[in-house]
């Protein structure tokens, strides 16, 4: 073989490094499309209008912030009455401990509540 042949042979690429250029196209348009999905599925865009109109989300944040609030307050409110419940029937068992330590309770609350601070 002389070096003329061998030169052409590696100046064209062959058949097997044809496909294998296709099958890195073919990878790269598909990892292309899934992240152009993700990008559409993440909503960058409104995302990215939502920053340009700031009135708009000063009062997305406003309302979101109170039904943030209403839902903490509710939701301590039904812990809070869970736990006064649990209380109470601790309270109505007359348990040794449990009961000497409500009846502290009982008493500090009730002495806060005969002090006039004002």
């Amino acid at each position: 073989m002389s070096e003329h042949d061998k030169q052409a042979e590696t100046a064209t690429p062959s058949t097997s490094d044809h496909l294998n250029s296709h099958d890195k196209i073919e990878e790269l348009h598909t990892l292309t499309n899934r992240l152009a999905n993700e990008l559409e599925r993440s909503r960058i865009a409104q995302y990215t209008e939502l920053l340009n109109r700031p009135w708009k989300l000063i009062g997305l944040n406003l309302l979101s912030g109170a039904a943030r609030g209403v839902g903490i307050a509710i939701g301590f409110t039904f812990f809070a009455a869970t736990i006064i419940y649990v209380l109470q029937l601790l309270g109505a068992l007359n348990l040794p401990i449990v009961g000497d330590y409500i009846a502290d309770i009982v008493r500090i609350v009730q002495r806060q509540l005969d002090m006039n601070t004002y």
